[in-house]
């Protein structure tokens, strides 16, 4: 069988990029599905993702990786990776006691629409170990205080690595994580915001929103990072509203966008769309 790679680049913009990578595929007998790239003018940086496959009696992983870093990737001073597309992702969920994400990300992963896998799910409350483990999906009660918060978050650690996650993801988990968890899981965790950010940060946005007349709402996933809510933006949506709608209308409403924005975010992560651009991204939909 053929083995299916995604490849995905960034590096110093130049001329013959395209062609040096489309030409090592071809030399390799590959066949290209699809090829997407982006040259950023204010960064000076080129971005490249390429879902291919490698033809009959392809060469190991390896030696095709080996090939292309002495071939192109050295040449172009190249940050890249060579992914198996055919491997699921694996996802840890954290959350807290709202579960409408959660359950939007259930059931997409139970219905085979957002194809990763799902080793643990983390709690820092109960609430919603009924609705986990009805998925049969390992549920972890880890509290927190702040007398505990470097404990529990070993614990995550621990797990993070027991299970060979690829990803975390904040699915309304109400605790901010710490720099040095942050830093561990640098571009390998999301988390979903409550506003179109920046504006209405803290406790009860849909409140100040209401307060200030607001006409539009939205919600925002990103990268953490230990910079609050201050991370790589992979994904917004808004929808318009108006003086009628209450408060708990707008909660309403923006449960439902924070489950589609997270979900999108998660699925262009998982497949392989999403490169950082310092603290901006280049997503490839």
């Amino acid at each position: 069988m053929s083995e299916h790679y995604i490849l995905t680049i960034s590096c110093p913009d130049a001329a013959n990029i395209v062609a040096s990578v489309a030409g090592f595929v071809a030399g390799k007998g590959g066949f290209i599905n699809e090829l997407t790239q982006y040259g950023d003018p204010e960064s000076k940086r080129f971005f490249l993702r390429m879902d291919w496959l490698a033809g009959e009696n392809p060469p190991e992983k390896e030696a095709v990786e080996t090939a292309f870093q002495s071939e192109v990737a050295d040449r172009f001073q190249m940050t890249w990776q060579l992914r198996r597309a055919n491997r699921k992702q694996r996802l840890i969920l954290m959350v807290s006691k709202a579960g409408h994400c959660l359950n939007d990300l259930l059931h997409r992963y139970s219905t085979g629409s957002l194809p990763v896998d799902i080793p643990a799910v983390i709690s820092n409350h109960e609430d919603l170990r009924e609705i986990v483990e009805w998925h049969g999906l390992p549920f972890h009660y880890l509290p927190i205080t702040k007398q505990t918060k470097m404990e529990q978050e070993t614990q995550v650690w621990e797990l993070f690595q027991h299970c060979e996650a690829d990803l975390v993801v904040l699915a309304r988990y109400m605790q901010i994580l710490s720099p040095g968890l942050s830093a561990k899981l640098s571009g390998k965790a999301i988390n979903i915001h409550h506003s179109f950010l920046p504006g209405f940060k803290g406790a009860k946005p849909y409140h100040q929103a209401h307060a200030r007349g607001v006409k539009l709402i939205g919600a925002t996933a990103h990268y953490v990072t230990d910079d609050l809510d201050e991370g790589p933006i992979i994904e917004q949506e808004v929808t318009r509203v108006d003086h009628a709608q209450t408060p708990d209308e707008l909660v309403s409403i923006g449960r439902d966008i924070e489950s589609v924005v997270l979900a999108r975010a998660v699925k262009y992560h998982c497949e392989h769309r999403v490169l950082l651009n310092g603290n901006k991204t280049v997503v490839f939909k």
